[in-house]
């Protein structure tokens, strides 16, 4: 009986916590892992809260590309990816060598960094190499922390992408990323039970997170859509150190 109401319990946590965040993830074209990571990682571990965003991304984000598939960047989306997949191996080294304490440590500096740069007024182009670096950056926090989103961000705004194609093309760069990050998973035996079930009931809320995201997503302006997107990565922030903090 213990053992129903903690899976029970768990599949009721990924519904609603990635509910919100496949919504956060809608509205601004990234988010679900800033948002979800640090909600979990005192209640599952920060392991489980990784690989179970992850999890949830890659149908979130196949959805999403696919409704929006003409909207990507393709070149930028190929660039990114390919850079990311030789981030992803020294991410999984990361997860496999660091403690709790510095994995969160790691999400909280993550997050900062993200909102520190983001609140320039105006990001200067980085051209392919900045693109090389932000995809290579991207793939290494991805299979470390589940936060991939911030280096994409950087770099996809710099390129001056309108809103609909900024998340379209985020969208791409994710689900090819996502898809990588769970083979090496596999390999090194980190999708527990724990993290699937947490990813089974986010799967059940995508849906709903993002046609809620979505509405709101298709009210914004284009001036107030960066406006958007920081405020999120702030309160992300805050809440990464207070985790760590505690």
């Amino acid at each position: 009986m213990e053992f129903l109401v903690e899976v029970a319990g768990l599949l009721a946590l990924g519904a609603v916590v990635y509910l919100l965040a496949s919504a956060a993830q809608a509205i601004t074209g990234f988010g679900m892992a800033l948002l979800a990571v640090p909600v979990l990682i005192p209640v599952v571990g920060p392991v489980p809260a990784v690989v179970s965003s992850v999890l949830v991304s890659v149908v979130l984000c196949a959805r999403a590309w696919w409704r929006e598939r003409d909207e990507v960047d393709v070149r930028l989306a190929m660039r990114v990816s390919v850079a990311a997949a030789f981030g992803l191996p020294l991410g999984l080294v990361l997860l496999l060598l660091l403690t709790e304490v510095q994995l969160s440590l790691a999400v909280a500096v993550s997050v900062v960094l993200g909102v520190l740069v983001l609140a320039l007024v105006k990001l200067p182009p980085v051209g392919r190499v900045g693109e090389v670096a932000g995809g290579f950056v991207s793939g290494a926090l991805l299979t470390s922390t589940g936060l991939n989103g911030p280096p994409l961000v950087i770099t996809f705004q710099a390129a001056g992408l309108e809103p609909r194609r900024f998340r379209a093309t985020l969208q791409a760069a994710f689900l090819a990323q996502d898809v990588v990050a769970v083979i090496g998973f596999l390999v090194v035996a980190k999708i527990d039970l724990t993290a699937g079930l947490v990813a089974l009931g986010g799967i059940a809320g995508v849906p709903a997170g993002w046609a809620l995201g979505d509405k709101v997503f298709g009210a914004l302006r284009p001036e107030t859509f960066r406006k958007v997107v920081l405020a999120g990565l702030v309160m992300t922030a805050c809440a990464s150190v207070a985790l760590v903090l505690r």
